[in-house]
């Protein structure tokens, strides 16, 4: 009876050593793949996500300042037009008629 008993224990002690082997395999394979996984993707020269937050926020800042000068320059050129451009009465009081020109010469 007893030797049985030592055949199991010596199975479980091999089953458990077995085991203990799988799970060290296990996380040394898990490490590895870690590690070329990040080697991988430090290659690709990806941007952290602060450092993309920074640039959108910069983005969405040039953005709306950009918008602003625009409506300023429109608002500028507008000034600038109404300025410039004189009264419809006014223009047409100065241009003489050209067909009274042509009636005295005939």
């Amino acid at each position: 009876m007893q030797s049985k008993n030592r055949i199991f224990d010596d199975a479980a002690r091999l089953a458990g050593g077995a085991l203990g082997t799988l799970a060290g395999m296990r996380r040394e394979i898990e490490a590895l793949v870690r590690q070329q996984f990040a080697t991988f993707l430090d290659g690709m020269e990806l941007v952290s996500r602060e450092e993309f937050e920074a640039v959108k926020a910069m983005a969405a800042k040039a953005r709306s300042e950009q918008e602003r000068l625009e409506a300023r320059i429109d608002e500028l050129q507008a000034a600038l037009a109404a300025k410039k451009s004189p009264p419809r009465a006014a223009s047409r009081a100065r241009k003489p008629r050209a067909s009274g020109k042509k009636a005295a010469k005939s």
